[in-house]
């Protein structure tokens, strides 16, 4: 993928990062816009749409800070500790008004976008989810947005904003959060060959299983066990925990074949959404 010239933070992303990421924020900023109940229900969570917006404008702020080369704990990478540590900083900051945390999300996307510009292209942020460098940082700044917003979206019943390029875009992040996301107990004793392909979302990759321990790879195991070509929002939304594998198989959104098709199903399962 060819670098940034003159967009995105200077030079140090890959192209349309940067754009992808200002325009994610803008994007969720029309649903709040729209929001005339911020007390609504999000289909799928346990907060309401004030609760998300809030959750999405602390995230952004923190995540600018880490940038910045702040250092600022934020849970142990677990899904426990991150879902306890969400729940402490919402308890914490009482803004649920749909403006303001439009505007927050906004400038603090821009703000993490400054960071990245302005620092060392070797630095390497310690982030919710282990260290980073700053292509990858951005990877996992936009897969967020990108969560919360569709979740947004589907509350106020208005289109998400997920496209191929912009998965495309997650795909750095989500490469680097498997191994750290895997389900420890589902994984145990499994061992497979996985190639994985996002249908128009560049080259394949592997990912194997080995008595536990998760390996992602930068082209096809050889051999494959089971190959799996997934449609690219139905990729994201699967490892984000929103779409189940029955579910998007179902739909024709998942196409499995090799040795062991049957194991496409059981992928998802052997991680925990970050």
């Amino acid at each position: 993928m060819e670098r940034e010239v003159e967009t995105g933070a200077g030079g140090v992303l890959p192209e349309g990062l940067g754009r992808a990421i200002r325009e994610t924020a803008g994007d969720i900023a029309a649903l709040l816009d729209g929001a005339t109940d911020t007390s609504l229900s999000v289909p799928g969570l346990e907060w309401t749409v004030g609760e998300t917006a809030a959750h999405l404008a602390l995230a952004n702020g923190l995540m600018a800070d880490l940038a910045a080369g702040a250092e600022r704990r934020y849970g142990d990478g677990t899904p426990q500790s991150l879902a306890a540590a969400n729940a402490r900083s919402l308890a914490e900051f009482p803004e649920r008004g749909a403006r303001p945390l439009a505007a927050m999300i906004v400038e603090q996307a821009a703000a993490f976008l400054d960071a990245v510009e302005r620092g060392a292209p070797d630095r390497t942020p310690l982030t919710p989810l282990g260290p980073m460098d700053p292509p990858v940082f951005a990877s996992y700044l936009l897969t967020h947005m990108l969560g919360h917003g569709y979740d947004l979206a589907r509350a106020v019943r208005r289109p998400h904003m997920i496209d191929r390029a912009r998965v495309e875009l997650c795909l750095p992040f989500l490469k680097t959060a498997m191994p750290r996301v895997a389900n420890a107990d589902a994984a145990a004793g499994m061992t497979a060959r996985f190639t994985l392909r996002v249908r128009g979302g560049g080259e394949a990759f592997g990912v194997t299983f080995a008595d536990g321990t998760v390996e992602v790879l930068p082209a096809p195991p050889r051999p494959s066990d089971c190959t799996i070509l997934t449609e690219p929002v139905t990729f994201l939304l699967i490892a984000l925990g929103r779409l189940g594998p029955w579910q998007a198989m179902a739909r024709g959104g998942v196409l499995a074949w090799g040795r062991k098709p049957w194991l496409a199903p059981r992928f998802p399962l052997l991680f925990t959404a970050p």
